[in-house]
């Protein structure tokens, strides 16, 4: 495995991967961090384990408070429960994500993630403009809606979920405007961040973009 310590970067890697959903962010990072052997966190899942709470709770997820104190009591276990997955727990999460006192929550959590001994690699919507804005490598990956939907489409299609590819684009349009718009770390590349535009890359293809600029901007 490449040990991704060559170039001039010293110390631990920290790699921060924004974008909206569907964009391939997240199987970029999954193989971004078994090409340089650091440990990967989805921080939308600690998003979607907030809002899982507050469903199996009962709770209206635009509860603010309740909302905070669930993001404040999540623990590492939650991570795991495969009902994160599902379609409708990404548009809860981005409810909850709006709540300011959320993030606040969540912050010092995925920080802590990234402070550890070797790095890491995060993905998420502010991780470059907010939870890292110190990591060497930033990446913001973004791809065309409707790429994206037929993506997400297929994607749900493969686990036995029954949709259609303009539902799941009306959800793509109205998560990207909530995410952008929202007053608490909207969505937005950071300064220095790589934008790379994968409508046109297939995963083998983005991966190897995705390296080139790693590989560039550890040496920089």
């Amino acid at each position: 495995m490449n040990s991704g310590r060559t170039g001039r970067h010293a110390g631990p890697l920290v790699i921060a991967i924004d974008g909206p959903a569907a964009s391939g962010k997240g199987t970029l990072a999954r193989r971004l961090a078994l090409h340089y052997g650091l440990p990967h966190l989805d921080t939308g899942l600690l998003y979607r384990a907030v809002a899982l709470t507050l469903i199996d709770a009962g709770t209206d997820l635009d509860d603010g408070g309740a909302a905070a104190r669930a993001a404040g009591a999540l623990s590492a276990e939650r991570l795991s429960d495969p009902r994160l997955r599902e379609r409708a727990m990404g548009e809860a999460a981005s409810r909850v994500s709006s709540v300011p006192e959320v993030r606040a929550a969540l912050l010092s959590w995925q920080r802590k993630f990234a402070e550890g001994a070797q790095g890491a690699v995060l993905d998420g919507r502010d991780i470059g403009t907010v939870v890292c804005p110190g990591a060497p490598v930033k990446l913001f990956i973004t791809a065309a809606p409707e790429e994206r939907a037929r993506r997400r489409h297929l994607e749900l299609l493969g686990r036995g979920e029954e949709t259609t590819l303009a539902a799941i684009l009306a959800d793509i349009r109205a998560r990207d405007a909530r995410d952008s718009s929202r007053a608490a770390a909207p969505l937005k590349a950071a300064e220095d961040a790589v934008v790379l535009d994968t409508t046109e890359l297939d995963a083998d293809a983005a991966f190897a973009q995705a390296v080139a600029i790693a590989e560039r901007l550890k040496a920089a």
